[in-house]
Protein backbone atom coordinates (compact mmCIF):
# COMPACT_ATOMS: atom_id res chain seq x y z
CA UNK A 1 0.00 0.00 0.00
CA UNK A 2 1.34 3.64 -1.14
CA UNK A 3 1.96 6.36 1.53
CA UNK A 4 -0.58 8.26 -0.20
CA UNK A 5 -3.13 5.58 -0.26
CA UNK A 6 -2.41 4.98 3.34
CA UNK A 7 -2.70 8.78 4.05
CA UNK A 8 -6.25 8.48 2.26
CA UNK A 9 -7.61 6.05 4.30
CA UNK A 10 -6.81 7.70 7.57
CA UNK A 11 -8.34 11.15 5.88
CA UNK A 12 -11.60 9.28 5.53
CA UNK A 13 -11.94 7.64 9.29
CA UNK A 14 -11.20 11.18 10.52
CA UNK A 15 -13.56 12.78 8.47
CA UNK A 16 -15.95 9.93 9.30
CA UNK A 17 -15.66 9.90 12.95
CA UNK A 18 -16.04 13.89 12.87
CA UNK A 19 -19.28 13.44 10.77
CA UNK A 20 -20.38 10.89 13.38
CA UNK A 21 -19.46 12.84 16.02
CA UNK A 22 -21.13 15.70 14.77
CA UNK A 23 -24.24 14.16 14.20
CA UNK A 24 -23.94 13.34 17.94
CA UNK A 25 -23.63 16.74 18.96
CA UNK A 26 -26.19 17.88 16.71
CA UNK A 27 -28.95 15.35 18.88
CA UNK A 28 -27.75 16.15 21.85
CA UNK A 29 -28.83 19.64 21.54
CA UNK A 30 -32.00 19.06 19.84
CA UNK A 31 -32.61 16.60 22.43
CA UNK A 32 -31.73 19.07 25.28
CA UNK A 33 -33.86 21.90 24.05
CA UNK A 34 -36.61 19.81 23.59
CA UNK A 35 -36.39 18.06 27.15
CA UNK A 36 -36.36 21.42 28.77
CA UNK A 37 -39.59 22.49 27.62
CA UNK A 38 -40.68 18.69 29.01
CA UNK A 39 -38.35 16.25 29.89
CA UNK A 40 -40.39 13.11 28.69
CA UNK A 41 -40.45 14.26 25.20
CA UNK A 42 -38.12 11.31 23.92
CA UNK A 43 -35.95 11.58 20.64
CA UNK A 44 -35.65 8.31 18.93
CA UNK A 45 -34.16 9.62 15.91
CA UNK A 46 -32.24 12.43 14.34
CA UNK A 47 -31.49 12.82 10.53
CA UNK A 48 -30.61 15.26 7.97
CA UNK A 49 -33.66 16.39 5.74
CA UNK A 50 -32.82 17.12 2.31
CA UNK A 51 -33.26 20.69 3.14
CA UNK A 52 -29.92 22.39 3.93
CA UNK A 53 -29.61 23.13 7.93
CA UNK A 54 -32.54 20.91 8.85
CA UNK A 55 -32.79 17.73 11.05
CA UNK A 56 -36.09 15.41 11.17
CA UNK A 57 -36.31 14.67 14.61
CA UNK A 58 -38.22 11.01 15.31
CA UNK A 59 -40.09 11.28 18.66
CA UNK A 60 -41.99 8.79 20.24
CA UNK A 61 -45.26 7.60 18.71
CA UNK A 62 -43.40 7.83 15.10
CA UNK A 63 -44.64 11.44 15.73
CA UNK A 64 -41.70 13.44 13.14
CA UNK A 65 -41.16 17.03 13.84
CA UNK A 66 -38.17 19.26 12.10
CA UNK A 67 -35.43 21.15 13.64
CA UNK A 68 -32.33 23.61 13.20
CA UNK A 69 -29.24 22.32 14.03
CA UNK A 70 -28.88 24.05 17.27
CA UNK A 71 -32.17 23.05 18.03
CA UNK A 72 -33.42 27.03 18.59
CA UNK A 73 -35.83 26.62 15.90
CA UNK A 74 -38.92 23.23 15.48
CA UNK A 75 -40.88 23.41 12.02
CA UNK A 76 -44.26 21.38 13.01
CA UNK A 77 -45.98 20.01 10.02
CA UNK A 78 -45.49 17.82 7.07
CA UNK A 79 -42.29 18.18 4.48
CA UNK A 80 -43.98 18.46 1.12
CA UNK A 81 -41.49 18.05 -2.29
CA UNK A 82 -42.37 19.98 -5.44
CA UNK A 83 -41.50 19.01 -8.86
CA UNK A 84 -43.48 20.81 -11.18
CA UNK A 85 -47.24 20.00 -10.45
CA UNK A 86 -46.06 16.95 -8.42
CA UNK A 87 -46.19 17.02 -4.84
CA UNK A 88 -44.29 14.14 -2.57
CA UNK A 89 -45.13 14.06 1.09
CA UNK A 90 -41.29 13.16 2.19
CA UNK A 91 -42.31 13.41 6.11
CA UNK A 92 -45.43 10.72 5.52
CA UNK A 93 -43.27 8.68 3.40
CA UNK A 94 -40.07 8.23 6.21
CA UNK A 95 -43.49 7.40 8.73
CA UNK A 96 -44.77 5.30 7.20
CA UNK A 97 -41.36 3.54 6.11
CA UNK A 98 -40.97 2.94 9.62
CA UNK A 99 -44.17 1.66 10.12
CA UNK A 100 -44.39 -0.99 7.65
CA UNK A 101 -40.77 -2.38 9.11
CA UNK A 102 -41.77 -2.58 12.57
CA UNK A 103 -45.07 -4.61 11.13
CA UNK A 104 -43.19 -6.49 8.89
CA UNK A 105 -40.55 -7.37 11.87
CA UNK A 106 -43.75 -8.41 14.30
CA UNK A 107 -44.43 -12.47 14.08
CA UNK A 108 -47.41 -13.28 12.44
CA UNK A 109 -47.85 -15.84 14.77
CA UNK A 110 -48.34 -13.75 17.56
CA UNK A 111 -51.54 -12.19 15.45
CA UNK A 112 -55.13 -13.51 15.02
CA UNK A 113 -55.53 -13.98 11.10
CA UNK A 114 -57.76 -14.39 8.64
CA UNK A 115 -56.65 -15.81 5.77
CA UNK A 116 -58.14 -16.41 1.98
CA UNK A 117 -58.69 -19.76 1.04
CA UNK A 118 -57.66 -19.19 -2.49
CA UNK A 119 -54.83 -16.58 -3.27
CA UNK A 120 -53.49 -13.69 -1.11
CA UNK A 121 -53.62 -10.75 -3.16
CA UNK A 122 -52.85 -8.40 -0.40
CA UNK A 123 -53.03 -7.87 3.30
CA UNK A 124 -53.90 -5.41 6.15
CA UNK A 125 -53.18 -5.34 9.78
CA UNK A 126 -55.72 -4.14 12.14
CA UNK A 127 -55.46 -3.18 15.37
CA UNK A 128 -58.78 -3.75 17.40
CA UNK A 129 -61.14 -3.74 19.99
CA UNK A 130 -63.57 -5.95 20.49
CA UNK A 131 -66.04 -3.52 22.64
CA UNK A 132 -65.70 -1.05 19.23
CA UNK A 133 -68.70 -1.07 17.35
CA UNK A 134 -66.80 -0.10 14.13
CA UNK A 135 -64.32 -2.53 14.67
CA UNK A 136 -67.61 -5.44 14.98
CA UNK A 137 -68.97 -3.65 11.64
CA UNK A 138 -65.83 -4.60 9.70
CA UNK A 139 -65.33 -8.10 11.23
CA UNK A 140 -68.42 -8.84 9.72
CA UNK A 141 -67.40 -8.12 6.28
CA UNK A 142 -63.61 -9.93 7.13
CA UNK A 143 -65.23 -12.98 4.94
CA UNK A 144 -65.88 -10.69 2.27
CA UNK A 145 -62.62 -9.05 1.83
CA UNK A 146 -61.00 -13.15 2.40
CA UNK A 147 -62.84 -13.75 -0.87
CA UNK A 148 -61.27 -10.63 -2.46
CA UNK A 149 -58.01 -12.43 -1.53
CA UNK A 150 -57.43 -10.01 1.13
CA UNK A 151 -55.85 -11.49 4.34
CA UNK A 152 -57.00 -9.63 7.82
CA UNK A 153 -54.13 -9.36 9.98
CA UNK A 154 -55.73 -8.53 13.95
CA UNK A 155 -53.34 -7.02 16.48
CA UNK A 156 -54.87 -6.27 20.14
CA UNK A 157 -55.34 -2.12 21.01
CA UNK A 158 -58.10 -2.02 24.11
CA UNK A 159 -58.68 1.38 23.90
CA UNK A 160 -58.96 1.62 27.57
CA UNK A 161 -55.76 -0.02 28.55
CA UNK A 162 -54.94 -3.08 30.81
CA UNK A 163 -57.49 -2.22 33.23
CA UNK A 164 -60.21 -2.03 30.07
CA UNK A 165 -62.61 -4.97 30.37
CA UNK A 166 -61.87 -5.25 26.53
CA UNK A 167 -58.05 -6.37 27.68
CA UNK A 168 -59.58 -9.06 30.01
CA UNK A 169 -61.38 -10.44 26.74
CA UNK A 170 -58.45 -9.77 24.55
CA UNK A 171 -56.61 -11.57 26.36
CA UNK A 172 -58.92 -14.75 26.89
CA UNK A 173 -59.23 -14.24 22.79
CA UNK A 174 -55.22 -14.49 22.00
CA UNK A 175 -55.03 -17.59 24.56
CA UNK A 176 -57.86 -19.70 23.02
CA UNK A 177 -57.19 -23.00 21.18
CA UNK A 178 -59.09 -21.44 17.91
CA UNK A 179 -58.50 -17.61 18.07
CA UNK A 180 -60.28 -16.92 14.87
CA UNK A 181 -63.65 -18.44 16.59
CA UNK A 182 -62.74 -16.79 19.99
CA UNK A 183 -62.29 -13.40 17.91
CA UNK A 184 -65.72 -13.31 16.01
CA UNK A 185 -67.63 -14.81 19.33
CA UNK A 186 -65.93 -11.68 20.99
CA UNK A 187 -66.70 -9.32 18.21
CA UNK A 188 -70.93 -10.46 18.41
CA UNK A 189 -70.57 -9.69 21.91
CA UNK A 190 -70.43 -13.16 23.69
CA UNK A 191 -68.51 -14.68 26.31
CA UNK A 192 -64.90 -15.59 25.57
CA UNK A 193 -63.28 -18.05 28.28
CA UNK A 194 -59.89 -19.08 28.07
CA UNK A 195 -57.20 -20.23 30.83
CA UNK A 196 -54.34 -17.87 31.41
CA UNK A 197 -51.45 -17.84 29.14
CA UNK A 198 -48.22 -15.98 27.51
CA UNK A 199 -49.71 -13.48 24.94
CA UNK A 200 -48.90 -10.46 22.92
CA UNK A 201 -51.85 -8.29 24.33
CA UNK A 202 -49.91 -5.53 26.08
CA UNK A 203 -46.72 -6.09 23.18
CA UNK A 204 -49.67 -5.51 20.38
CA UNK A 205 -51.09 -2.37 22.44
CA UNK A 206 -47.56 -0.59 23.43
CA UNK A 207 -46.73 -1.23 19.67
CA UNK A 208 -49.90 0.42 18.29
CA UNK A 209 -49.39 3.41 20.81
CA UNK A 210 -45.62 3.59 19.44
CA UNK A 211 -46.97 3.89 16.03
CA UNK A 212 -49.38 6.84 16.75
CA UNK A 213 -52.89 4.67 16.79
CA UNK A 214 -55.04 6.75 19.40
CA UNK A 215 -58.67 4.68 17.53
CA UNK A 216 -59.79 1.81 16.56
CA UNK A 217 -60.09 0.08 14.10
CA UNK A 218 -56.78 1.31 12.90
CA UNK A 219 -56.06 0.04 9.43
CA UNK A 220 -52.60 -0.35 8.10
CA UNK A 221 -51.36 -1.30 4.53
CA UNK A 222 -48.29 -3.36 3.78
CA UNK A 223 -46.61 -0.03 2.67
CA UNK A 224 -46.98 1.01 6.34
CA UNK A 225 -49.83 3.73 5.30
CA UNK A 226 -52.49 4.08 7.63
CA UNK A 227 -56.33 4.47 6.98
CA UNK A 228 -57.96 5.45 10.32
CA UNK A 229 -61.48 4.09 11.01
CA UNK A 230 -64.12 1.85 9.31
CA UNK A 231 -63.88 1.12 5.33
CA UNK A 232 -66.36 -0.90 3.47
CA UNK A 233 -64.64 -3.93 2.10
CA UNK A 234 -65.40 -2.60 -1.43
CA UNK A 235 -63.15 0.57 -1.19
CA UNK A 236 -60.68 -1.24 0.89
CA UNK A 237 -60.44 -3.13 -2.33
CA UNK A 238 -60.12 -0.45 -4.32
CA UNK A 239 -57.47 1.09 -2.12
CA UNK A 240 -55.44 -1.87 -2.32
CA UNK A 241 -55.67 -2.24 -5.85
CA UNK A 242 -57.58 -5.64 -5.33
CA UNK A 243 -59.71 -6.49 -8.44
CA UNK A 244 -63.03 -8.28 -7.48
Amino acid sequence: MTLFRKSLIGLTLVLGSSMAAAGQDVKAKITANLQALDKNVKVEKVEESPVKGVYAVTLAGNQIIYSSADGNYIFRGDLLKLEGKKVTNLTAKERNKEVAKLLKDFPEEKMVVFSPKGEKKAHITVFTDVDCGYCRKLHKEVPQLNEMGIEVRYMAFPRGGEQSPAFATMQAVWCSKDRQQAMTKAKNGEKVTADNCDNPVMEEFQLGVKLGVNGTPALFLADGSLIPGYRPADQLAKMLGVNK
